[in-house]
């Protein structure tokens, strides 16, 4: 079975019909210049060595070569063969905060490095598991679908910052929605989120959302980071405090409470994250007590792909173009 692996790119052949548009708007306005000029018999004497027709060719040529060009980058697939791997795992989504009070120092380096350590670490506990992974302040959003490549799941995590997500607050129930989303709706069970925030929402949302959540079959398990007494921000892109509308600096801090309510609702542990060693044992052996599911992944099917036709094609189709002419080929 053949299909596309990036059907968005298909879109691109809206162009074709502009440029069929483009093409006869050219064709007329040239038949338009030449009445113009003057005496037909004698700009048809001066223009006898043009040909319209190898005009017309010349642009259809370029029309395939383009059309090739976007079929390449849509690239055509055919499923090959899939490798049946015998294996048991949970649907781990992973919801990381990335608000900028997660730049608050009191732990070090500071919130937001300890927590890409501690995911780092998980990661390579969860060898059976997918991952996805959804970061969210003000808002939030899926930054990897679940998936069996862990490698990958680790270079997003590095790469989280507050300008993955531009809106700034923290979002939790909008979070734990989107990461409940990401699940497959038919399984009550094998399922978790693992929520990593200070927790400065203070939002009723996310415990309704949680309560929800459990009746799904959705355990969350929660990581706090950060200090009860609380700290000023440094942010890092003017490395000034942060302070509000009246000038006073923004304290943040952690709001272990809701972290701990939203963990109970739904059977799941709450750890405040202190010793990463500690958090990724304790988090590891909670996820070891939910049934487990053979399941397969998108990773493990061999396709093969035929774009280097369609660039082969291409490459041919503009070649020629180059070397038809636009002139009739007049007898010596």
């Amino acid at each position: 079975m053949f299909n596309f692996q990036h059907i968005e790119f298909l879109l691109a052949l809206v162009l074709i019909p502009g440029l069929i548009i483009l093409f006869m708007w050219v064709v007329r306005w040239k038949q338009k210049s030449i009445r113009k000029i003057g005496d037909p018999k004698l700009v048809n004497e001066l223009i006898k060595n043009y040909s319209p027709l190898k005009f017309a060719i010349k642009f259809g040529v370029a029309a395939l070569a383009l059309v090739t060009i976007i079929l390449a980058a849509a690239n055509l697939q055919q499923k090959k063969a899939m490798d049946e791997v015998n294996r048991k795992g949970v649907d781990i989504m992973i919801a990381m905060d990335v608000s900028k009070s997660m730049w608050a120092e009191d732990v070090s380096p500071n919130r937001l490095e300890r927590a890409k350590q501690l995911v780092t670490r998980l990661v390579d506990n969860l060898d059976n598991d997918r991952i996805g992974i959804v970061l969210f302040a003000g808002r939030a959003y899926v930054q990897m679908p679940l998936t069996a490549d862990h490698a990958a799941a680790k270079m997003y995590i590095q790469n989280a910052s507050p300008e993955s997500v531009p809106a700034q607050g923290t979002v939790i129930a909008e979070a734990l929605k989107i990461s409940n989303a990401a699940f497959n709706s038919k399984d009550r069970k094998f399922k978790s989120i693992i929520l990593i925030s200070d927790g400065e929402d203070h939002d009723a949302d996310a415990l309704k959302t949680a309560q929800s959540l459990a009746q799904n079959g959705v355990m969350i398990n929660a990581v706090g980071i950060g200090s009860g007494d609380g700290v000023p921000i440094i942010d890092h892109e003017t490395n000034q405090i942060r302070k509000d509308a009246e000038g006073h600096a923004i304290i943040t801090k952690l709001n272990e409470a809701e972290l701990q309510e939203l963990a109970k609702a739904t059977n799941g542990v709450y750890v405040k994250l202190e010793d990463v060693n500690n958090a990724v044992s304790t988090i590891s052996n909670k996820l070891k007590s939910i049934e487990q599911q053979s399941m397969t992944d998108a990773a493990f099917i061999d396709y093969k792909t035929y774009f280097y036709w369609f660039i082969a094609a291409a490459m041919i189709f503009l070649i020629a173009e180059l070397f038809i002419p636009e002139r009739k080929m007049i007898p010596a």
